[in-house]
């Protein structure tokens, strides 16, 4: 279904490590994931650990909602992530196991700190995907996503518009969400190498 677009991210890692696509899935999908999102009353308190939940509120402020295949959007999307996974590991040889991902929520204020995607002593979270759901967002509205690189130089600010998606080396790139200033929706997803 997105032929063209799973060549496009494999050089960007290649070459760059990261990639911002816009108007990257179809519309209709970006849609009917943000209205899944509004409608489910199931979120919770994001936490900063790989064990047991360790709920900080001055490290991040976002709530999440794990995907799963039961809606047909979500189970579109986990088909594109699904196609996106084979092609990582037969053109890059990456050796990834699964792909998660939960809808996170980012209330007025709300915002998440500096960090790396994968865990300390850990190598499991190998690629990072952050698709956005927001429509009509404004300079004003801020909860842009800061990317970095290895010298903590910033690389890119993402705004999060609709149909953005954003796929980067989950242990190469630092990245903080700045501070929401109307409520944001994302899908945040990790492809996984846990052994």
């Amino acid at each position: 279904m997105y032929k063209e677009l799973y060549p496009k991210i494999i050089d960007a890692l290649v070459k760059d490590g990261y990639i911002i696509i816009k108007d990257a899935l179809h519309v209709e999908l970006s849609l009917k994931l943000k209205e899944f999102a509004q409608e489910e009353k199931d979120f919770k308190r994001a936490g900063i650990s790989n064990t047991a939940l360790h709920v900080d509120n001055d490290k991040r402020r976002d709530k999440i909602h794990w995907l799963n295949e039961d809606d047909s959007s979500q189970s579109e999307f986990l088909a594109f992530t699904s196609e996106l996974q084979n092609h990582l590991n037969r053109e890059l040889y990456l050796g990834i196991n699964y792909y998660e991902s939960h809808f996170a929520i980012y209330e007025d204020g709300d915002f998440y700190e500096k960090h790396l995607d994968a865990f300390k002593n850990s190598k499991n979270r190998v690629v990072t995907t952050v698709y956005y759901l927001n429509e009509n967002w404004n300079k004003d509205d801020g909860c842009e996503l800061i990317v970095y690189d290895e010298d903590n130089k910033q690389l890119a600010t993402v705004k999060p518009e609709a149909n953005t998606l954003v796929v980067f080396l989950s242990e190469k790139f630092p990245h903080e969400v700045l501070a929401a200033k109307r409520k944001r929706f994302s899908i945040a997803g990790w492809f996984r190498m846990d052994k």
